[in-house]
């Protein structure tokens, strides 16, 4: 027995007129006729007293028909429980640079353990492209440096992470415990593709100029940091990347953080300001323990400059640019 044989069954019951009560369910008579002797069949019993010109329903076509109808609300009723389940469940749709970065990531984690029936949308996009969703309504929350944002973007800094510079395992800089900026002078130095961080090629080039030195620029550009990882692997460049990416999975590179001076990458949490969601402040107080628990934010020395802001979920701070 299915479904469509009660519908039609039953619409035929409100009809008694074969013709219109297929017109209603949108199909042929015949079709019709065809579905409603099966339906006897399978009872076994006979329904509906058919004649040349009227259809009246048996007993146990009467009877049946209270049963039927009661099936059908009972299966509309649940189809609307699932449409409403669906809908109420509270979603947040987030930005992510790239799957090497693990910011975002672990703060997602973190707020699946305290909020699990948040259903959580990641959206993979370069921080220009994030910018352009969140000012759009397409993303919820968003990740990157807060000075590029549009006014009516709020942030909250959440960590401060140490660049260094991504080499060949047996590089001369892999053996050091750190490498002074000065040294890079004689690399070939790999920068990000433009649309994916341009804010991040920017800090970079602007670190080399202070330290006194134009970098020698790889030609070429890659969109992604696997990409990054495996051009710096066969020897071809070196790679100014924050602590974030994950170098432990990239065979045969060896990250090393930057000093005189050394530096940290502004990271922040990034909202439209007349987004008031319960989800959003959830997210920000998840990212915020875990930045207290694993000291992304805990004695930093800065460089001079604008000093980093942490804005409140109500307000909004643009000024962590840290270069």
């Amino acid at each position: 027995m299915e479904l469509r044989q009660l519908r039609y069954f039953v619409t035929l019951a409100e009809e008694l007129h074969f013709g219109r009560a297929a017109a209603r369910e949108h199909i042929v008579q015949s079709a019709l006729s065809q579905q409603i002797q099966r339906l006897e069949r399978e009872l076994g019993v006979r329904l509906l007293d058919r004649s040349t010109h009227h259809v009246d329903l048996t007993p146990a076509g009467a009877a049946f028909l209270i049963e039927a109808r009661q099936i059908l609300d009972h299966v509309g009723r649940a189809g609307q429980a699932a449409r409403n389940a669906v809908a109420s469940a509270p979603t947040l749709r987030v930005g992510i640079i790239d799957a090497g970065y693990d910011t975002m990531p672990q703060i997602l984690r973190e707020l699946q353990r305290s909020h699990p029936d948040i259903t959580i949308h990641q959206v993979e996009a370069g921080t220009p492209e994030q910018y352009r969703q969140l000012a759009d309504g397409r993303l919820d929350i968003a990740i990157g440096p807060a000075s590029q944002t549009q006014a009516e973007v709020a942030s909250k800094l959440i960590r401060l992470d140490p660049l260094g510079v991504l080499v060949p395992d047996d590089h001369d800089f892999a053996d050091l415990d750190g490498v002074p900026v000065a040294a890079l002078a004689g690399e070939p130095l790999l920068l990000g593709e433009e649309s994916q961080t341009p804010e991040l090629n920017q800090f970079v080039l602007k670190l080399c100029r202070s330290a006194g030195f134009a970098p020698t620029i790889y030609e070429g550009t890659v969109e992604s940091t696997r990409a990054a990882a495996d051009l710096v692997s066969q020897h071809r460049c070196v790679h100014c990347i924050p602590s974030s990416f994950h170098t432990s999975s990239r065979p045969g590179t060896t990250w090393r953080p930057l000093i005189e001076p050394a530096m940290h990458y502004p990271w922040s949490l990034l909202w439209h300001d007349a987004n008031p969601s319960p989800h959003i402040t959830a997210l920000i107080n998840s990212a915020g323990q875990l930045a207290e628990r694993l000291g992304w934010l805990e004695s930093v020395a800065l460089p001079t400059g604008p000093t980093p802001s942490e804005g409140a979920p109500t307000a909004s701070s643009h000024s962590d640019e840290a270069v």
